[in-house]
């Protein structure tokens, strides 16, 4: 954990779901924030991916909830590059959310893409992003992930006969 990425806020009112605790969607605002920080922290900055024309395009996400998280309190997320194809277009990020006394308050591990802001499909980094991401896994052992991972997620797009919705009112 030593040199393992984090990144500190507080949990805000706003946050907050009907149970006064950290709601479902507040975990995966939190882990996402931490994860434009590391890129950025990287090089990868919001201005460099307009450059490249590229986004992170997010395919399945995944969380396991602990402990709750409530108002006022300070979380600390972390951010780990758990898996990437050889040429970086496919990648796998895990984040552990822990409160100030070192609680495990929730896992999330998330597959994405690099994604063609104009051609609108996956597509590699650019060399020079690429290099500023592998700096964050130097020294550290990863997943090498495939086009067959992608196939893998535990689901597949099904479409419906769009004439069913004429019966709902």
């Amino acid at each position: 954990m030593k040199n393992t990425y984090f990144q500190k806020t507080i949990v805000r009112w706003s946050d907050l779901d009907a149970n006064r605790h950290l709601a479902n969607a507040s975990y995966m605002n939190f882990t996402s924030f931490a994860r434009i920080a590391f890129l950025r922290d990287f090089d990868v900055s919001m201005n460099k991916l307009a450059e490249y024309q590229i986004g992170p395009a997010i395919l399945h996400e995944q969380f396991s909830f602990f402990k709750e998280a409530m108002e006022g309190e300070e979380i600390y997320i972390s951010v780990e590059i758990g898996g990437m194809s050889e040429d970086g277009m496919i990648y796998q990020f895990i984040h552990n959310i822990y409160n100030q006394d070192g609680t495990h308050l929730c896992h999330s591990e998330l597959t994405g893409v690099w994604f063609s802001m104009i051609k609108r499909k996956m597509m590699p980094p650019p060399e020079e992003m690429l290099a500023n991401i592998k700096k964050s896994i130097e020294g550290k052992t990863i997943k090498t992930l495939s086009k067959l991972d992608i196939i893998n997620l535990p689901f597949r797009s099904e479409n419906i006969d769009p004439s069913i919705f004429n019966s709902i009112k």
